[in-house]
């Protein structure tokens, strides 16, 4: 019987996902997994509670979420693979002395398609003495909507994650104010599941995780070619996008690395 896993949002800070399913890493552990879509990031949960999907990915955000949302919830994380948060602030112009009280004096757009971006640039702001409630911002809008508001003049920062970024970096239309990863670890995506599915799949979902670790093993010593299974699955669409990636991040798969580990070697 094989596992359904679904993904909720396509993007690069997903590749290890991608290079699993690339490499077969998944049948090198003995397991099946079929690999569909949801049709939006916030009905990702929603699979499990039908019974539709086995195990998505996303940020322990979004499970909080259904904690919040749902009497019924019993979703729990595990196999964690970001560790830092991918997500970049990019301006219309450059600011080498960017603070984040620089916001508050510009027109802002945050991410609107998942709720961590915006819940860690939160915390962010709070850290630095300031109100996030009081800064005023576009929340309504998809990243694709922000990037071309942007390169129209009528936005001065948007958050974005890759391969937006490095577009407009790359088209000399947008330059990297700040990167979240400078944050250090952050718990930011992991496989979830329903309880009850972990306790009666916990063979297969040990698997799932071993197969996991070892494509984490891999992508430590095959970062190139990591790009080009993210590529096959249309998530990044530029050569150029993956090096500014590792370059700001490269230890966001590090923790996750020992996160799999342990989970893969413990009962």
């Amino acid at each position: 019987m094989s596992v359904i896993l679904q993904e909720s949002l396509r993007g690069l800070l997903y590749a290890p996902y991608y290079a699993a399913m690339a490499l077969g890493a998944y049948r090198g552990e003995g397991i099946a997994v079929d690999f569909v879509n949801a049709t939006t990031p916030g009905d990702a949960p929603a699979g499990l509670f039908a019974g539709t999907v086995d195990v998505a990915w996303g940020g322990p955000m979004r499970v909080m979420q259904m904690y919040e949302s749902r009497t019924d919830c019993d979703l729990v994380c595990f196999g964690e693979v970001v560790t830092r948060d991918p997500f970049l602030l990019i301006g219309r112009k450059p600011r080498p002395d960017f603070a984040l009280a620089d916001l508050y004096e510009k027109r802002v757009a945050t991410v609107s398609e998942v709720p961590t971006p915006w819940l860690c640039l939160q915390e962010d702001l709070r850290r630095a003495g300031l109100d996030p409630d009081a800064l005023p911002r576009i929340a309504d809008r998809t990243m694709a909507d922000n990037v071309a508001a942007l390169r129209r003049d009528e936005l001065d920062i948007v958050q974005l994650f890759e391969p937006f970024a490095e577009e407009l970096i790359a088209a000399g239309e947008g330059h990297l104010l700040r990167a979240a990863a400078a944050r250090g670890p952050t718990a930011y995506t992991s496989f979830y599941t329903r309880r009850s599915v972990l306790a009666a799949r916990r063979d297969e979902l040990k698997k799932l995780v071993r197969g996991l670790y070892r494509t984490q093993k891999w992508v430590h010593t095959k970062k190139r070619l990591l790009m080009r299974c993210s590529r096959s699955f249309r998530a990044c669409r530029r050569p150029c996008c993956a090096a500014r990636w590792r370059a700001i991040g490269r230890s966001a798969y590090g923790g996750a690395t020992r996160s799999c580990r342990a989970a893969a070697t413990t009962g």
